[in-house]
């Protein structure tokens, strides 16, 4: 499928139509990325910075009843230096599809925004069709960083690159510039996040924190060190999640423990509301890497969380950025 058919099928859309002809952004303007102050760090082979911390437009995101509010929240996110925005396929609830909410701000400021959806096909076929309905929703022509939705397990990994699979749609749409990079996401197996990192030519992973039993392995001394040798940038997600269900857990040290560890360049937090990206720009503006005794102590503190199985998102069948 070349650029130009993706190009033509948004045309079918008359909302796509109005956007392509009326933006410009489709002609080869560049980005133009702002962050406002915030630190940045490169990610990985990408050669791109982005903020310390990006927007997720997860199930918080998708949370938001009231178009205008998502809206708003998009808006000052971009107005305070957050240009990294993280969304999926999937992700929805009700009515509230985070692609299209991202689409209202995107039709008018896309090169400012540094853009990251996924796919949750493992064939060619449906990635193919996600990716196109994706463009539709998002308002826009190219990804800057399009990824496999969370990888599973060993055998997900194989189906993954398997002939016909996932990957060979995004290294074609990488090969026609419909995304400049391509990536992989995971919650639970350090085995398979390896095993993708190490096996095929991606440009990133997102990879949770803080999320995973024990026999799947470590994602932090596992995973994240495997991704970084071969260049990757390396980002992290459910960084704060602990919270839940670990009394005395600060979330912003938890944010700076996450942004300590070695080779990570970002942490995606879900976002809800102004509050959340004001108080999250507070807690980065002057970040420093913490030492090896404060890293010892949030780690004593997380010893519980790896105990209890409770929560719903840590359990078989959860869908990430979905209400279950």
């Amino acid at each position: 499928m070349k650029r130009r058919e993706f190009l033509k099928s948004c045309a079918a859309s008359p909302v796509a139509l109005k956007t392509l002809s009326g933006r410009g952004l489709f002609r080869g303007e560049k980005p133009v990325y702002d962050a406002k102050g915030l630190p940045t760090r490169v990610l990985g082979k990408t050669g791109i910075s982005v903020p310390l911390l990006g927007l997720g437009a997860g199930s918080r995101f998708c949370a938001v009843e009231d178009p205008g509010k998502s809206v708003e929240i998009l808006t000052q996110a971009l107005d305070h230096g957050f240009y990294y925005w993280d969304t999926a396929h999937d992700y929805g609830e009700g009515k509230a599809i985070s692609e299209e909410r991202l689409g209202l701000v995107l039709r008018d400021r896309r090169k400012e925004v540094f853009l990251s959806t996924k796919t949750h096909a493992r064939t060619y076929d449906g990635a193919m069709h996600d990716l196109e309905e994706s463009l539709k929703r998002l308002q826009t022509d190219r990804l800057d960083i399009w990824n496999v939705h969370e990888v599973l397990s060993s055998e997900d990994a194989e189906k993954i690159g398997a002939a016909g699979g996932v990957l060979e749609a995004l290294h074609k749409a990488k090969d026609e510039k419909v995304t400049r990079f391509i990536g992989f996401s995971g919650h639970s197996s350090s085995e398979a996040m390896t095993a993708l990192a190490e096996r095929h030519d991606f440009d990133m992973m997102l990879i949770a924190l803080n999320h995973y039993e024990d026999h799947s392995g470590d994602m932090e001394r596992g995973a994240i060190p495997a991704a970084a040798a071969k260049g990757l940038g390396i980002n992290v997600i459910k960084v704060i999640r602990p919270r839940e269900k670990v009394a005395g857990l600060d979330p912003a040290d938890l944010l700076r423990y996450a942004l300590s560890l070695p080779y990570v360049c970002a942490a995606v937090i879900g976002t809800d509301s102004v509050e959340v990206l004001k108080k999250n720009a507070g807690t980065i503006k002057n970040f420093k890497v913490l030492g090896p005794e404060e890293m010892k102590k949030i780690r004593a503190g997380l010893s519980p969380f790896f105990e209890d199985w409770a929560l719903p998102w840590m359990c078989p069948g959860y869908r990430d950025g979905m209400k279950v």
